[in-house]
């Protein structure tokens, strides 16, 4: 070996290139008895010994190099080629992970390196299929011990197989006011949870009629975030003074709003047999939301997590949608449904028709009536300091 350690490097790097392994390997572990072993040295040694059919040394060196750049695209990818090989299929699925995540990383892939990024995604795919179709073969045989003919998996753990496998991910809540601790992050609650869903269901062509007589106004809707009220809130980027999202309020901010009550007597009936949110100055909220055709309400949070938005769709042309966290859902005309809007959320109108919805808040039912009452007080207190009505919204 030459004296000079870059010019010997230089040599075991030539004898690489040319596929002379047995040259390479052995100026490479000359280099690493001498101390003059880098990151880049260990990982051309693992590649020697990967050519050369010696595992063993091969996955010592790669580890050598990780311990020194353990966020290395190309060092994480071997390790998990030389995993594969030696049949850890399970800690290669992990490492070929880390380096798909790892290239993400790269503010520029350089073109040399693209092939093998995609064949590290392909591997991720290939151990995440292997993965499903074992989990999914072990569930059936469940299923046939318990006398059943299929999965009928529950809705919870079919979201848990959708989140393991990579289709969907995690959405916490995020009120941005006041965070309520050890509440389920449940993205769209079942109707069945609340018994006055079907008395007000069983009222939308009434209501809708009201809200027809309401829409010959034109002038009766206005933007649903208007400057004045959030002068500097990013989180309606596009919708600030936008009429393609609009309200006609019943109630606003804790307080019936008369004149439009008037105009809707039974919608406002109606709304007594549902238990509204009730924070003084604040809530209930209850309102004909209007989304105009081609409009698209940005993702955004709620800001209490103590109340759920229920929605009562009532002119909905089709290719009219929420999501909710990773749950996107098409309203139905006079069906209700409840979700937790500090979880993000956003709505599209893909129609060429206008869509409304009855939009109003009601108390989470796995809070106390005591924990309400002390969650009213908390915003009494504040507004008691503050010394000025607060601006609310939905």
């Amino acid at each position: 070996m030459q004296s000079d350690p870059r010019a010997s490097a230089k040599v075991a790097m030539d004898a690489l290139r040319r596929g002379d392994n047995l040259v390479a390997r052995k100026i490479f572990e000359q280099l690493h008895a001498a101390g003059n072993a880098d990151a880049s040295i260990c990982f051309a040694l693992a590649i020697a010994c990967q050519r050369l059919r010696d595992h063993e040394c091969a996955l010592t060196s790669i580890g050598v190099a990780l311990e020194q750049d353990a966020g290395n695209f190309q060092y994480l990818l071997l390790k998990a080629d030389l995993l594969a090989d030696t049949g850890q299929h399970r800690k290669a699925a992990a490492f070929y992970l880390s380096a798909v995540r790892a290239s993400a990383e790269l503010t520029n892939v350089p073109v040399a390196l693209k092939p093998e990024v995609v064949r590290a995604q392909e591997m991720c795919a290939h151990y995440a299929s292997e993965l499903e179709e074992l989990v999914l073969s072990h569930l059936a045989k469940l299923a046939a011990a318990q006398g059943r003919a299929d999965l009928s998996l529950a809705p919870r753990i079919s979201a848990a197989l959708e989140i393991l496998f990579g289709r969907k991910q995690i959405y916490p809540q995020r009120p941005r006011y006041l965070n309520f601790p050890g509440l389920a992050p449940i993205q769209f609650f079942e109707p069945t949870q609340f018994d006055w869903i079907p008395r007000l269901e069983a009222q939308s062509d009434q209501i809708r009629a009201e809200l027809e007589g309401v829409l010959c106004d034109h002038n009766a809707f206005a933007p649903y975030v208007e400057r004045r009220d959030h002068p500097s809130d990013a989180t309606q980027a596009g919708m600030v003074d936008n009429p393609d999202w609009s309200a006609f309020y019943l109630w606003k901010n804790g307080e019936l709003v008369g004149k439009n009550a008037a105009r809707c007597p039974h919608t406002t009936r109606a709304m007594a047999d549902v238990p509204l949110t009730r924070i003084a100055n604040r809530s209930p909220s209850v309102l004909f939301s209007l989304l105009r055709p081609g409009a698209h309400i940005p993702p955004h949070h709620g800001l209490i997590n103590t109340r759920l938005i229920a929605h009562l769709p009532l002119i909905v042309p089709g290719k009219c949608r929420l999501r909710v966290g990773n749950d996107t859902r098409e309203w139905v005309p006079g069906k209700i449904w409840v979700f937790d809007d500090t979880i993000e959320h956003e709505a599209w109108n893909d129609s060429n028709q206008t869509r409304v919805i009855l939009l109003f808040e009601i108390d989470r039912p796995d809070i106390t009536a005591d924990e309400q009452a002390l969650v009213r007080g908390i915003f009494a207190a504040i507004d008691g300091h503050s010394g000025q009505r607060p601006e609310w919204e939905i």
